[in-house]
């Protein structure tokens, strides 16, 4: 893989980190010691606006393209573009639970477990699902037209919490992630 690929597959690497930092977090929260719920509101705004934001909208062009090349595709394509949304919800929705902790709002133990459990497997399932069905076709299929169109799909975005301008919202969270880096 290089180019367009290798950036795709270095963005779920580093998605995959933010999800295992999330879980320690919602590990701690079962297990009824207190979590950093800072840093948890920090992953989800980075995974909800930048990957969300940009990285989705780069695969929703790739992924039609993918099922235009291949129509054998095509279900595959849309299966994850629906997991796309409902990412987005379970991230909308764990991000609400995590601001009425914050907000000292009563929560319920279970509703904020469900939502960080929904929101931490979809992500999961989705990531290796593009890794092992998408990543490899696009490899082979794609043409420098369709991969200029995936990165017109949205304007260049410096990356807030890995680029070299990262945001300082994220302070923490990068902190966080310099060890393992």
């Amino acid at each position: 893989m290089s180019g367009p690929l290798t950036d795709w597959h270095d963005e779920h690497v580093r998605f995959g980190r933010l999800l295992n930092l999330l879980e320690e977090q919602v590990n701690a929260f079962r297990a009824g010691e207190e979590p950093n719920y800072d840093l948890m509101r920090e992953i989800v705004h980075y995974l909800q606006n930048f990957a969300h934001r940009y990285h989705h909208v780069r695969e929703d062009v790739a992924f039609d393209r993918l099922a235009e090349r291949e129509p054998s595709m095509r279900m595959i394509a849309n299966r994850l573009l629906q997991e796309h949304r409902v990412i987005a919800w379970a991230g909308e929705e764990l991000a609400d639970r995590l601001m009425q902790i914050t907000e000292d709002v009563i929560v319920e133990r279970a509703a904020v477990e469900a939502a960080a459990s929904t929101y931490l497997v979809y992500y999961r399932h989705h990531l290796v699902a593009e890794e092992r069905d998408i990543l490899p076709r696009a490899a082979h299929l794609l043409t420098p037209d369709d991969w200029a169109a995936v990165a017109a799909a949205v304007p260049p975005e410096v990356d807030p919490l890995f680029g070299p301008d990262f945001d300082v919202y994220y302070e923490q969270l990068r902190r966080q992630l310099r060890p393992a880096a």
